[in-house]
């Protein structure tokens, strides 16, 4: 059974900005989302790898290959519901631990209101 993959707006636009400047690294990108959406929490390296640094013991990043010297990254946490949750997206090359300084804070806050969001959902459906 397939995981749903939902994104944040931040990761919506991001994909629709790189899809305008390089397509086949967009296009790679959504292959690796497909794979993530296939396989779950059982893909590893080299596409998946954990991130330690945050405060989400399941906090993940998506390794997608570039097709130029793009980086890219996408920052997910698999949530109790069977959905991987993409939070935040970025290009880190030329700035690898900055951006994830930056990055790895918003999409705590990210995850944070969407788990709000999805227990008031849960809770409006049981009244």
């Amino acid at each position: 059974m397939d995981w749903e993959i939902l994104l944040t707006a931040q990761v919506e636009e991001f994909l629709d900005a790189l899809h305008q400047a390089d397509r086949e690294t967009h296009r790679l990108v959504n292959q690796a989302i497909l794979v993530l959406e296939r396989n779950g929490p059982g893909e590893g390296r080299p596409l998946v790898d954990s991130i330690t640094a945050s405060q989400i013991t399941n906090m993940k990043e998506l390794r997608p290959p570039s097709a130029g010297r793009t980086e890219i990254r996408i920052l997910f946490v698999f949530d109790p519901w069977r959905s991987a949750i993409l939070l935040v997206a970025g290009d880190k090359s030329g700035q690898w631990r900055r951006w994830y300084r930056e990055a790895i804070p918003e999409a705590e806050q990210l995850y944070a209101t969407y788990l709000k969001e999805r227990e008031r959902e849960i809770s409006d459906e049981w009244r």
